[in-house]
């Protein structure tokens, strides 16, 4: 039986179907009810199955598996130069990490008997939603900014889903997309808001500690939008933790673009923490200034409050970093073998920052994940 939603803030239940709502009626985000009680699903660590890529961790998850494309079980490498280890993300069936959110998302709403499926996005989660639509059979409507890059689109559209331009900020896009939701046209597949998303972000963890053994590192650094992939880990560093299959949850660094810092913003009460290594930006944390890191440009995250939450549990923090910085360190990304997109090239040099300023030791053990590949950026 497809578990129910609940609001974790005023504690309202609405029942699992093809209506159910994005949102609570008090505007707080909803999460699945009946999520697996860890200490009862397992004894030991998951025997990873790599045919099973990251439904491996079924056990772990609130969604069963029922739309696939083997996604998940993402190389981890040695990044010498940046004396860290690199999950490749990249590498996964649409070329991004939210592939891991898609396929629960989908999964869920096949379960759900869900007819329609529309999501907004700058382009990766799109492709990704548009993809496993076409996967399971369902229609897709996926809301992109005007500006969407041409190879983002046509992964959309080739998918078979229909996608719908909007003029405007990123946040008028999310609106747009709404709007549609409002009058029915369909279930909101939403990468921000759906807690089935967080599900799949969740093996990103899972990941890290089985391919070391079930050791986890001294610390992640992610990059951070909405803070999807952010809170996936969080979710499933702490799942670990509760099961007793690890002993402590790493520190998790975020990294946003100095043009659209608010998570950064409201950690330092002001735009002081954004760095600003071009001449041309203002810190400023809103959508006013353009950044090369596309997919992370979110002036509002859906989710603000929880990443917050995350950051302080896990001891973590969050900067931001120039397009300078962005640029050059995508350039040596590039140059080391690593054909990723810009906003890949957050975290990274976001990772030299905090070696510069003394939060990351020298001999510490890092993880970064590289989350999209740059055969999608033109």
């Amino acid at each position: 039986m497809t578990a129910d939603l609940l609001c974790p803030d005023c504690e309202t239940v609405y029942e699992a179907g093809p209506d159910e709502p994005w949102r609570c009626d008090c505007g707080h985000a909803l999460e699945i009810r009946e999520e697996p009680a860890l200490a009862d699903a397992i004894d030991s660590p998951p025997t990873v199955d790599a045919s099973a890529g990251l439904w491996s961790f079924a056990d772990l998850l609130p969604v069963e598996k029922r739309v696939t494309l083997q996604e998940g079980l993402t190389p981890l490498v040695d990044a010498d130069r940046w004396n860290a280890s690199f999950k490749l993300e990249y590498v996964s069936p649409t070329g991004s990490f939210k592939d891991r959110g898609a396929t629960t998302t989908l999964s869920r709403a096949v379960e759900l008997g869900v007819e329609t499926v529309i999501e907004d996005s700058s382009g990766n989660a799109g492709a990704a939603i548009a993809t496993y639509a076409a996967r399971a059979g369902l229609e897709a409507e996926i809301y992109v900014p005007a500006d969407v890059k041409p190879a983002k689109l046509r992964a959309i559209e080739r998918a078979g889903a229909r996608a719908i331009e909007v003029t405007g900020s990123r946040q008028d896009v999310t609106e747009a997309c709404l709007e549609a939701v409002a009058v029915g046209d369909g279930w909101y597949a939403s990468h921000s808001w759906n807690p089935a998303f967080y599900a799949g972000t969740m093996t990103f963890a899972f990941e890290i500690a089985a391919q070391r053994d079930w050791e986890v590192p001294d610390a992640v650094v992610l990059p951070v939008g909405h803070g999807t992939l952010f809170l996936g880990a969080y979710r499933g560093f702490s799942r670990l933790v509760d099961a007793g299959i690890t002993d402590e949850i790493p520190r998790l660094l975020g990294v946003q673009a100095s043009g659209c810092a608010p998570v950064v913003q409201r950690l330092e009460g002001d735009t002081s923490g954004a760095e600003t290594d071009d001449a041309t930006e203002s810190g400023d944390a809103t959508e006013t200034a353009a950044t090369l890191a596309d997919g992370i440009r979110i002036a509002e995250p859906a989710r603000e409050d929880e990443l917050l939450e995350a950051i302080e549990a896990s001891d973590g923090d969050a900067i931001a970093v120039g397009d300078e910085t962005i640029e050059t360190t995508l350039e040596s990304l590039q140059a080391s073998g690593f054909n990723v997109e810009p906003t890949s090239a957050v975290a990274p040099a976001g990772l030299s920052r905090y070696r510069e300023r003394g939060i990351v030791e020298p001999d510490d053990d890092v993880v970064v994940p590289l989350t999209g590949s740059g055969l999608k950026y033109s």
